[in-house]
């Protein structure tokens, strides 16, 4: 097994524990729970590391993972930026009423929403780190959106689960009570800090993408329409399937035609110059 195997190795163990999260419950599906964000968490990081090198890796820790941490123990303590809340002792030990598996949850979704963002901001054809109309703003929004639009599946199944409880959930967003929108908007806030300041942490080898990339992808496309499914059959949360579905598909679904169109175009007709992750971190 080749390095260029191990993500994709680790995403089929996050899909299977995956599976079998909706059939089961109690302890079980907490530790499942728990189990899907550490490994998530190592395939992420994981990918970072092994396609852009340990600057990349260490940015990354540093921003979704340490700003993570620091921006749930502030909600935690203080009510901002996400509204008053609080854990349950069900996802493990809490450092300043923070589970430690949180922060690696917002390191977990980072990556891929960040490389999502990259792809769909590249022209094909232009030379690598060249981007569209509206240039790093519109990349660091994209993929803010793309982050924070999984929120509108995560909180709803989390909060349904019992992991955490608001003690002010209005207003909330039609058909997802007990979840206030101020923690929606949190979510966006604090995505774009993070999607801001990774590009100059992480360096250039971030501002492009290759086939290495295509496991990040994968998670991406899999968290969105395996998420729709679930809520809408499995956890019977319809309102949240929806919310999901649109929320996300900003990103997700010209993803998906972004991929498709590339792997559909004719035998014997020249790809256009795609970039490269080669550019030394």
């Amino acid at each position: 097994m080749t390095r260029r195997h191990v993500p994709w190795l680790l995403l089929a163990l996050l899909v299977l524990i995956q599976i079998c999260y909706p059939l089961t419950t109690g302890d079980t599906r907490a530790r499942l729970t728990v189990a899907t964000v550490v490994l998530g968490y190592l395939l992420s990081v994981g990918h970072a590391l092994l396609t852009r090198g340990p600057r990349t890796a260490a940015a990354l820790v540093a921003v979704a993972t340490g700003g993570g941490f620091a921006i749930e123990a502030l909600g935690v303590a203080t009510g901002f930026p996400f509204g008053s809340y609080d854990y349950s002792g069900e996802l493990g030990p809490k450092l300043a009423g923070v589970p430690l598996i949180i922060p690696l949850a917002w390191t977990w979704m980072a990556w891929p929403a960040w490389l999502a963002a990259v792809r769909l901001t590249t022209p094909a054809g232009r030379t690598p780190g060249t981007l569209t109309p509206g240039g790093h703003v519109g990349r660091v929004a994209l993929a803010t959106v793309g982050l924070a639009g999984w929120d509108l599946f995560l909180d709803p199944q989390m909060v349904a689960e019992g992991y955490w409880v608001w003690r002010d959930a209005t207003p909330a967003l039609p058909g997802l009570p007990g979840i206030p929108v101020s923690n929606y908007l949190g979510w966006l806030l604090f995505a774009v800090l993070l999607m801001s300041a990774l590009r100059p942490l992480a360096g250039p080898a971030v501002a492009v993408t290759d086939s290495r990339d295509d496991p990040m992808f994968a998670l991406y496309l899999w968290t969105y329409f395996s998420s729709v499914l679930a809520h809408a059959v499995f956890l019977r949360l319809p309102a949240s399937a929806l919310w999901g579905a649109v929320g996300m598909a900003v990103v997700a679904v010209p993803l998906a035609v972004t991929l498709l169109r590339a792997r559909r175009r004719p035998a014997g007709r020249p790809a256009p110059a795609r970039t490269g992750v080669d550019t030394p971190a």
